[in-house]
């Protein structure tokens, strides 16, 4: 399907040959953006498609090569503003080259759009950038249990440092680090994390988000991170060529990239990585089961035809295949452990998520049910949050639902207390063998920890992020482990109705 703008006079078809963009679209719009006629016709200069080169950084993009095409929060995005300028794309087949090479297209002017990159002043003098679309960080990754005391940036001063050519932080880690070691490679042979596990280095600095995908793929079980860089924010956009018309696109989807609404696009696209790890997980589960079947099929044949003359020897080699086998099954059980606990894991907040509470919650009102016990839930909701987001942007938002989530922690400490993201920025706290009177003590500690967060809020009353709580407790007449959610839910509507900033429950 084609639609012509009569603006531009430009067929606007999404389609090419290294993507598909999705339908309907995963980002939309908060606020109109407004593209000067002045802007319309330097837009019209512009070759027809654009060139665009991607590199693989997830969630803002990840290359597919079984389907040749890329995916991801980044490509949704600029399909969303493509087809708002009336523009095409295509992205281009270069695999084969690396990321300086690609950045070099752009700068040349083989190539008019590089996907996504971090700005650098030298790159900003050779192209243009638009503004941030995404924001991440850099992780300092070390081989696991080397105890290495990693409290500050200032401390990988201390040890051998490894970094990819080129990324955006080297300048800075050249001027505070003396054993720095430049890598062109980072997960290929001979590369970063070859260094890394070969002990040539003892840090590996890389992209907090990029690692955390591509662990499962090269199975970097015996790495961990070790500290976050959070004082060198990496933020990402799009890098665009040196022309006028080039200054004036970057300009236009700038203003579009502050104006858009991307959570649909990075929900999406953390459940597609989500389900790349398990379909991995399974395709090593059925490679290991077949090499094991593998291995006794061959040990049997070699044990009825020479059990006389080789029984001592074969015997040996028994032990040691199964030794083998015995590894191989604790690998992938401590794999499949793992993958059982992200499944139940806010991967933000890191609390318990929406399943694991409702499997907990449906567990403890059956033992209320035979023991008689209290069980008691709290349901809360921070004020006026949709209001951080966009006034302080979604990296802000997320710090403060960390912290939010680490004062639920402390006051929700119990063993068999559960506390857990319901969804967006509301929570819920799971109190077995509570009492009412208790848990309303325990809310009111919470609103009370939240408030002296002092977390800045601007548009709130109050001037910092506030918390309403609705408080439940289980009682001869809740017929249902909902039904007691339920009267959370009502006491919690009641507390922000009243003004917000207090916790409500029935007495």
């Amino acid at each position: 399907m084609r639609r012509w703008l009569p603006a531009l006079g430009l067929c606007c078809a999404c389609a090419h040959a290294a993507t598909e963009c999705p339908q309907p679209a995963r980002v939309q719009l908060r606020q109109p953006v407004v593209v000067t006629a002045q802007e319309q016709a330097a837009l019209q200069q512009l070759p027809q498609p654009l060139r665009v080169v991607a590199v693989g950084t997830p969630p803002l993009a990840l290359y597919d090569q079984a389907h040749d095409r890329y995916s991801g929060l980044g490509i949704d995005a600029l399909c969303f503003i493509s087809a708002q300028l009336g523009l095409r794309f295509h992205i281009e087949s270069a695999q084969h080259l690396k990321v300086l090479e690609k950045i070099a297209l752009v700068q040349n002017g083989q190539a008019d759009i590089f996907l996504p990159l971090s700005p650098t002043p030298e790159r900003s003098q050779r192209g243009h950038f638009t503004a941030p679309l995404y924001q991440s960080h850099y992780v300092a990754i070390a081989r696991k249990g080397q105890m290495q005391e990693v409290a500050s940036t200032a401390d990988l001063a201390r040890y051998r440092v490894g970094v990819v050519a080129g990324v955006a932080l080297e300048p800075i880690l050249q001027q505070s680090i003396p054993q720095l070691l430049r890598f062109r490679e980072s997960f290929s042979a001979g590369g970063l994390f070859d260094a890394l596990r070969d002990g040539q280095i003892d840090i590996a600095v890389f992209s907090r988000d990029f690692y955390q995908e591509q662990r499962y793929h090269y199975e970097l079980f015996d790495l961990e991170i070790i500290h976050a860089l959070k004082e060198y924010p990496r933020s990402y956009g799009f890098y665009l060529g040196q022309s006028d018309a080039h200054r004036t696109l970057a300009q236009v989807m700038g203003r579009y990239v502050q104006a858009l609404d991307t959570s649909a696009s990075l929900q999406a696209h953390a459940q597609g990585e989500h389900q790349l790890i398990e379909r991995y997980l399974a395709q090593r589960q059925q490679r290991s089961a077949w090499q094991a079947a593998s291995i006794g099929a061959a040990l049997l044949a070699i044990v009825a035809l020479l059990a006389l003359r080789y029984y001592s020897r074969l015997t040996r080699q028994l032990a040691r295949s199964n030794q083998q086998i015995r590894t191989q099954q604790h690998a992938l059980q401590a794999v499949n452990a793992q993958l059982e606990r992200v499944s139940q894991t806010d991967a933000l907040t890191h609390l318990a998520n929406r399943r694991r509470y409702d499997q907990v919650l449906a567990q403890e009102y059956a033992r209320s049910q035979r023991s008689g016990s209290p069980l008691s839930l709290l349901m809360l909701d921070l004020d006026f949050f949709k209001a951080v987001n966009d006034h302080y942007g979604h990296a802000t938002g997320d710090d403060y639902l960390c912290a939010v989530a680490q004062v639920l922690q402390q006051h929700a400490a119990r063993a068999s207390d559960l506390a857990a993201r319901y969804g967006g920025e509301e929570f819920v706290c799971l109190l077995p063998d509570t009492p009412l009177a208790q848990a309303v003590q325990i809310a009111e500690a919470i609103r009370a920890a939240v408030a002296a967060l002092g977390l800045a809020h601007a548009q709130s009353p109050y001037g910092h992020v506030t918390a309403s709580i609705g408080v439940a407790t289980l009682g001869p007449q809740t017929s249902s482990a909902q039904a007691l959610q339920a009267q959370a839910d009502a006491q919690l509507y009641l507390a922000k109705t009243q003004g917000r900033n207090q916790v409500a429950y029935e007495q």
